[in-house]
């Protein structure tokens, strides 16, 4: 009902405007309502209602992305048109078909386009579809005071729709549906290999996500980080010494760090036990953080209707191509986690600052997607773009203050060490390999046609 009612705000907020703008009586109707529906607060309120939907429906971080990034590429298809300098993103991503153009002569209204585009996408990847549906109404509901031409309007609308309804076709062709029949992961005795972590003994999350098409990226294993060390309790292994790092920095933890740790937590479902009774509380995933931030940076930027639609666009796609190429490793490697290995060798009674996920140690997701979206968000903000994060506050958790997105994703990093659920290696080695999967990415892409 809260993130309803804020909605409802921002669109208030834009009919408000509009009725202040055009006074009485609209002089220029095709001038205020442009204005009004090519407003980037539109895309930020679905984006959100989509994060908030996908929190609701507890989808695993992998999936997340995917769910992200084919809904911010349909809205950048079907609006990247009310800038010319803007390009089409067919034949630059993989498999990825050409996209119907508008009807040369034709009156179409871009921003309800992308909007269209946007929320239709977003029904398709998620499972409470109602949710979207309500979102729906409400956003047409303010399209229907604004008095458009009822013809453009319509038009817009099945632009929207049809660039969407491509998009999700080649979705289709990406390995996804096949996956879900592929079989579970395969627990073995092996002391290094990975086990499920309490409390909830979940089995091992996506483990052929691999497979799953990449957007930019040549193939799955093409950023594979060096191997992590060598399993070994020998106390004079490096092993060890990386395990006993883990337990004194959890040991000896500060207040600060704790924060650090529970800010970049994003564990979509965490299991809470009390006595006998075991619920749930459901948060945003590492990936939902990112998408946040990218709105934060478009607002304070002041970026244009097309500017925010490329800025979700590029880092979706760096994020989605940061989890094929982590989960690649994540089940190749398949490492054991420290909580394992402390409770199992060093102290049974030990426990993390943070829920241990439930999916193999090597690399860290965090390191792997956060640098590849720090990569992505600079290349359109620039290098010291300070912010204010505020994503985490609806979660109880407080404001973060970054001076850039490489200060941001390197605490995020470093945050699984706090938390307790990764060695120094996946972190220092994911911060890696997702620099370079994002230098990848920006260097791939091309979102503005040559001059």
């Amino acid at each position: 009902m809260k993130n309803i009612i804020i909605a409802l705000g921002v669109f208030g907020l834009c009919c408000l405007l509009s009725c202040v703008n055009s006074g009485k009586k609209q002089t220029n109707v095709n001038t205020e309502y442009e204005k009004e529906v090519n407003r980037p607060a539109f895309i930020h309120a679905s984006m959100k209602k989509l994060s908030d939907v996908i929190v609701h429906d507890i989808f695993s971080p992998p999936v997340a992305s995917r769910n992200y990034v084919y809904t911010s590429i349909a809205a950048y298809e079907a609006g990247k048109h009310l800038d010319s300098s803007y390009t089409s993103l067919s034949g630059q991503l993989k498999d990825m078909p050409d996209i119907i153009q508008p009807e040369v002569g034709k009156v179409y209204s871009f921003g309800i386009s992308a909007n269209i585009a946007l929320l239709t996408a977003a029904k398709n990847y998620i499972f409470s579809e109602d949710k979207i549906e309500v979102f729906w109404d409400e956003y047409m509901a303010n399209l229907n005071d604004l008095n458009i031409d009822q013809q453009i309007l319509d038009r817009s609308i099945e632009y929207g729709k049809q660039v969407a309804q491509q998009v999700i076709d080649w979705s289709n062709t990406d390995n996804y549906k096949e996956s879900r029949s592929f079989p579970k992961f395969s627990i073995t005795e092996d002391a290094a290999r990975w086990k499920p972590t309490p409390p909830g003994y979940m089995e091992g999350i996506e483990p052929h996500w691999s497979t799953i098409r990449p957007f930019v990226i040549k193939n799955s294993d093409q950023f594979t980080p060096e191997l992590p060390t060598q399993f070994s309790m020998d106390k004079n292994s490096q092993f060890y010494k990386e395990v006993i790092e883990v337990y004194e920095v959890v040991n000896n933890i500060n207040e600060e760090e704790k924060e650090i740790a529970s800010f970049w937590d994003c564990n979509p479902y965490v299991l809470n036990v009390t006595g006998h009774v075991m619920h749930a509380s459901k948060k945003i995933t590492p990936g939902g953080h990112w998408i946040g931030i990218t709105k934060i940076a478009c607002e304070k930027a002041e970026a244009s209707f097309v500017q925010t639609l490329e800025a979700y666009a590029l880092t979706s796609i760096a994020l989605a191509d940061g989890f094929i190429s982590c989960w690649d490793e994540k089940y190749r490697s398949n490492l054991t986690r420290p909580e394992t290995v402390i409770n199992e060798h060093i102290d049974k009674d030990w426990l993390p600052t943070l829920q241990t996920p439930p999916f193999p140690e090597y690399t860290s997701g965090h390191s792997v997607i956060s640098t590849a979206a720090a990569v992505a968000l600079t290349s359109i903000f620039g290098e010291n773009f300070s912010f204010k994060d505020d994503t985490e506050l609806e979660y109880g958790l407080p404001v973060r203050n970054f001076d850039s997105f490489f200060d941001a994703s390197a605490e995020a990093a470093v945050s699984r060490l706090y938390g307790g659920i990764h060695y120094r290696p996946a972190i220092d080695n994911g911060v890696t390999q997702g620099k370079k999967l994002g230098e990848y990415v920006i260097g791939e892409l091309k979102f503005r046609n040559e001059k």
